[in-house]
């Protein structure tokens, strides 16, 4: 039995792996990280390793307690992993690309994977049949979108997201809707027809928090897995354990 903590800015992920399977998720606040922790490993006795993956604010300290908690592998650019890694800045590289990466190779080993994670920002990582991470790209998300254009402007309201009724606005608020969710479907889209000019035999994989709110509007025919970096964490915990 293995477990997963993936920490963001505000919230942290936690699951547990047990065969293959994800037996619990839970997502709860970064200051009970350490108490839901503890409960976890009461309830779930025989938690061989866990791994954490941090982009928010873990201290020193609560690694340090975490340690005393569980066996513990802090997932970095020096981490082994199942995959040849050719970005240029490998240091660089995202701990939540390098685990989304990671469960593409596993998850459909020798084919051109293109995984698109949908959440605070928009990434796009490549990886090809020959198990080679070749890099990909970064843009700003739904709600950035949406937040940009109200910080960022003196008169445009901070909205909600939401489907826009037609590709035509006709009052701020839907043109804003249209801008931003249409925005963003043509770049998925006009993305994804990029790569399948170069590699025809392309699977597509979309995840993250957004990815239940776009799936069933893009053109192309994709993979949904909200959970694809919790599993790519724990298929790179199983790599280091072996």
């Amino acid at each position: 039995m293995y477990l997963i903590i993936d920490v963001g800015n505000s919230f942290v992920k936690l699951a547990i792996f047990e065969d293959n399977t994800l037996k619990s998720k839970q997502v709860v606040k970064l200051e009970n990280l350490l108490k839901e922790t503890k409960t976890l490993k009461n309830k779930y006795l025989n938690i061989k390793k866990a791994i954490i993956s941090s982009v928010g604010n873990l201290t020193e300290s609560d690694i340090t307690v975490l340690k005393s908690l569980v066996d513990l592998t802090i997932l970095n650019s020096e981490t082994e992993l199942p995959f040849t890694n050719l970005y240029q800045t490998p240091k660089t590289l995202g701990v939540d690309r390098i685990a989304l990466v990671c469960a593409a190779a596993k998850q459909f080993p020798n084919q051109n994977t293109l995984i698109i994670d949908a959440g605070t920002c928009i990434t796009y990582d490549f990886v090809t049949a020959d198990n080679e991470y070749l890099g990909g790209a970064i843009s700003p998300g739904l709600r950035m979108r949406y937040a940009s254009l109200n910080n960022l402007t003196a008169n445009l309201p901070l909205l909600d997201t939401e489907m826009p009724e037609s590709i035509i606005g006709d009052s701020t608020k839907s043109s804003i809707h249209s801008g931003v969710v249409h925005g963003v479907l043509n770049e998925i889209d006009g993305n994804i027809a990029s790569y399948k000019e170069k590699y025809l035999d392309l699977t597509i994989i979309l995840t993250g928090g957004d990815t239940n709110f776009l799936s069933k509007q893009l053109k192309s025919s994709i993979f949904a897995n909200s959970n694809f970096l919790l599993e790519g964490l724990y298929y790179i915990l199983k790599f280091n354990s072996n």
